[in-house]
């Protein structure tokens, strides 16, 4: 079988090779995991309370470098990175509709967009279907920002710097506790975000590979995503990829495909996240909905 043109694609950024500190079976204890066991595989660990941005900076590299774990377990080994992810997020909230634009705070919601998977530079890309559960994936993430707002941008000087570091913090921890309306579209974008990669990735395979491939599971998420706005966006991408399948005579896997276990495993995952929900499987896909 010839390479897709997703794994032709120039994201030629090698290291790391794979998604540090995400939980395997034969990897440490959920106890044993702290930023600075991850720091200490580093071959240039950062400095400790540097007075200038520029270790932070180079933090920031293993967002470009470490690629969306959801993705690989299809095969999609050289596909999107968390900051690929981040980046097309931030843009879409800059595109809010109109009838949510004019009550939400853009800004924020573009600043919350950037770093709310910040932390995953040292944690790593942490699917429902890794066996971490939310309760740990929190503790990682959290004590993640704790050390970068601390001992990477801690002791930098200026007003100014410490306004930018006390915004990163707060936009991450807002987006986590989940609260405001601004976090709740930042949670739907997010899974748009999810949805519109999906239905890019199987039509980029479509074209080298006759029998598809199905990314079906992914499409549950639709059934998450809470502003009426957002739905809309939802139900727009799910009929392109409808009308893709349809055009090469055959109907995708859809939520009643999945597995008890995946589905559940996804549900403890999105629980709490924004305001999810229940969206009528129909609706989501129209042959009886998709899912994860």
């Amino acid at each position: 079988m010839a390479p897709s043109k997703i794994e032709e694609a120039s994201q030629t950024n090698l290291p790391p090779s794979d998604n540090s500190g995400v939980l395997t079976p034969n990897s440490a204890t959920h106890q044993q995991w702290t930023p600075h066991t991850v720091l200490s595989t580093l071959p240039d660990p950062y400095p400790t309370n540097p007075t200038t941005p520029i270790p932070f900076f180079h933090l920031l590299e293993r967002l470009k470098t470490t690629k969306r774990e959801g993705w690989r377990r299809f095969g999609i080994n050289h596909g999107e990175s968390i900051a690929d992810h981040m980046y097309r997020m931030s843009i879409m909230t800059l595109l809010c509709p109109p009838t949510l634009s004019r009550t939400l705070d853009l800004p924020r919601c573009t600043r919350m967009a950037l770093v709310h998977d910040m932390a995953e530079s040292l944690v790593g890309d942490i699917t429902p279907v890794d066996g971490v559960t939310k309760t740990e994936k929190s503790r990682r993430e959290t004590e993640t920002m704790d050390y970068i707002c601390s001992s990477l941008l801690g002791s930098l000087p200026g007003e100014s710097n410490a306004h930018a570091r006390e915004q990163i913090r707060s936009a991450w921890q807002e987006y986590e506790d989940s609260q405001t309306p601004e976090s709740h579209f930042v949670h739907d974008v997010d899974k748009i975000e999810l949805l519109l990669q999906m239905v890019e990735y199987e039509r980029a395979h479509g074209q080298t590979d006759s029998a598809g491939l199905d990314l079906g599971e992914f499409s549950r998420v639709a059934g998450k995503i809470a502003l009426p706005e957002m739905q809309s966006w939802a139900e727009e991408i799910l009929q392109e990829r409808r009308r893709f399948w349809d055009a090469k005579g055959e109907v995708p896997s859809h939520m009643n495909d999945v597995s008890e276990g995946k589905r559940k495993a996804q549900d403890a995952y999105y629980e709490g996240s924004g305001k999810a929900v229940k969206v009528d499987g129909a609706k989501e896909e129209g042959r009886n909905g998709e899912g994860s």
